[in-house]
């Protein structure tokens, strides 16, 4: 569905039939938070087809066994706030002792231009998968400047998740960054005038935390 072997959309009925409901402006704040922590848990697992694993050795109640689990301190999770901070538990349902750092970053709502205001990281998070949290890829310049701070971090591995993406937010991330897996769940039509995805579900941000 794009030209970037670095995207992938996440074609799953589960993702489809969900994000549905999430677009529907009478779904109120309590199921719309829960919605986009059950999409984030399907395409966490739906990436993570490799994750660095190590081996163990497991008593079962009938012999010592060798068997692989996830790695200390594998996986990092970091959501752009604010939106991304709903994806977050999502992610910790499959990987819940994951550190969390954050990204504070605003839109200049004439230029669309994203600042940055906060970024807090975990100590060693260069040597884990660094999961960038972002519900909605629009124009791609807020995810695409947060990837930046991560690999001023050192930050060699680094994969972005977004809910709904528009076709630039896509292209500005993907020929920017070529070495980021970047997934979503579904590819919308375009922006409007304001920079809101169409047909999108409004803002992220506002139908997760009850504001205007």
């Amino acid at each position: 569905m794009t030209d970037y072997p670095n995207v992938t959309i996440l074609d799953h009925p589960l993702i489809r039939h969900k994000i549905a409901i999430l677009r529907d402006v009478r779904t109120g704040m309590k199921e719309f938070r829960e919605l986009v922590e059950e999409i984030t848990t399907l395409m966490v697992y739906e990436s993570f087809k490799t994750v660095p694993t190590k081996k163990v050795m497991v008593q079962t109640p009938l012999e010592l066994t060798e068997q692989t689990m996830v790695a200390d301190n594998a996986v990092a999770v970091v959501p752009i706030l604010r939106a991304g901070l709903g994806m977050v538990n999502g992610v910790h349902t499959l990987f819940p002792t994951a550190r969390v750092g954050h990204i504070g970053m605003y839109r200049d709502e004439e230029t669309l231009e994203p600042h940055e205001y906060y970024c807090k990281l975990p100590d060693g998070i260069e040597n884990s998968v660094a999961i960038l949290l972002d519900p909605m890829l629009a124009t791609g310049g807020s995810a695409s400047a947060a990837i930046g701070f991560l690999k001023a971090r050192g930050c060699k591995n680094i994969m972005l998740m977004s809910i709904i993406a528009a076709p630039v937010g896509i292209q500005t991330v993907a020929e920017a960054h070529p070495d980021v897996k970047i997934f979503v769940s579904t590819l919308d039509r375009q922006l409007n005038e304001n920079g809101y995805i169409l047909p999108g579900l409004g803002d992220a941000g506002d139908r997760l935390f009850g504001t205007k």
